[in-house]
Formats: structure tokens, C-alpha cells, sequence
């Protein structure tokens, strides 16, 4: 169960495995829409793109809509789910290294069009749209377990608090 801080209007997760990290993801796709950007922070490793991907799936299985796969963007930088509505742009941004090559993969028009999920947002510097939640994964001292906190930014602030989540 989360623990809720409203000052900073965080919640915290311990998720034991990757089923929980996969029930969280199931969780939150239920309360996410177009416009939404979640910021997925944390070391390589750490569990983003499985959120992600469970995310994805979630989504797709919630619509009764066939995603066959989910791979990791990468290398593609930006992959698009146009299969759900609304679509969701998984972005990884790893291997960018000037915040100016944002702009040829359109970002914006996830921001507006789509859910955007994106890894390692700190290659955005201020890019990132006022309203938007932050999600850092972090290592847990046992094998497969992760730390998630959540931090909403903007209208997020108000929203976090009446998520309805699970793990």
C-alpha cells in the first residue's frame, strides 16, 4: 500500500517483483488520458521499460485491442501504440544527447495527442510539459524488488492524492 506525503504529493511504493511492478502499471493505465506525460526515472535496470510495457499491454487488454509486442525503444527512440486510444508514445531518450533532437521526434504532439510514457527525462532538461508525473525507480535491497515514488507536477499535484492504486 502507498504511503501519501500531500506537501510533496508523493506517493511511495514497494513492489516486491515484477508482478507488482506490472499490477501498478495495470493500475494506473486505468487513470491516465490523452495529454498525460509520465516521467519514468531511474538507473538502467531499474524497471522502467517493464512498467512500460505492462502499461502498454494493459492498455490494449482493457480495449480488447492485439499488441503483439513491446519492445523497448531504444533504439528507435520513439515508438508509437496508435492501436489504443488514445495512443500512447513510449519515448526513451538514452541515447540522445542534445535536447534540440526532441523536436524531430515530435514530441509535442504526444504531449497533446497521446499518453506519453518517457525514459530518462532529464535528456528534455525543462522540456517537460508543467502537468506531468514523475515516476523514479529505484533498487530494492532484495533481488527483484523496486522502491516507485511518484511525484505529480501541476495539475498532478491534485490528482495524485485521489489515485487509485494498486500493487
Amino acid at each position: 500500500m502507498p504511503e501519501t506525503d500531500p506537501a510533496a504529493t508523493s506517493l511511495l511504493f514497494d513492489l516486491d517483483d515484477e508482478t507488482a511492478t506490472s499490477a501498478l502499471a495495470v493500475s494506473l493505465s486505468k487513470c491516465l488520458e490523452q495529454g498525460d506525460v509520465v516521467a519514468l526515472s531511474g538507473d538502467l535496470g531499474a524497471g522502467k521499460t517493464a512498467f512500460a510495457r505492462a502499461f502498454i499491454q494493459a492498455l490494449a487488454d482493457q480495449q480488447q485491442t492485439l499488441i503483439d509486442e513491446v519492445p523497448s525503444p531504444t533504439f528507435t527512440i520513439v515508438q508509437i501504440y496508435d492501436e489504443v486510444d488514445p495512443a500512447v508514445w513510449h519515448v526513451d531518450l538514452y541515447r540522445l544527447e542534445d535536447r534540440a533532437d526532441t523536436i524531430e521526434i515530435g514530441l509535442e504532439e504526444g504531449f497533446e495527442d497521446g499518453i506519453t510514457l518517457i525514459e530518462w527525462p532529464d535528456r528534455l532538461g525543462d522540456g517537460l510539459p508543467a502537468d506531468h508525473l514523475d515516476m523514479n525507480f529505484h533498487m530494492a535491497e532484495i533481488a527483484g524488488a523496486r522502491k516507485v515514488s511518484m511525484t505529480g507536477h501541476g495539475n498532478w499535484q491534485s490528482r495524485i492524492a485521489s489515485l487509485e492504486l494498486t500493487t
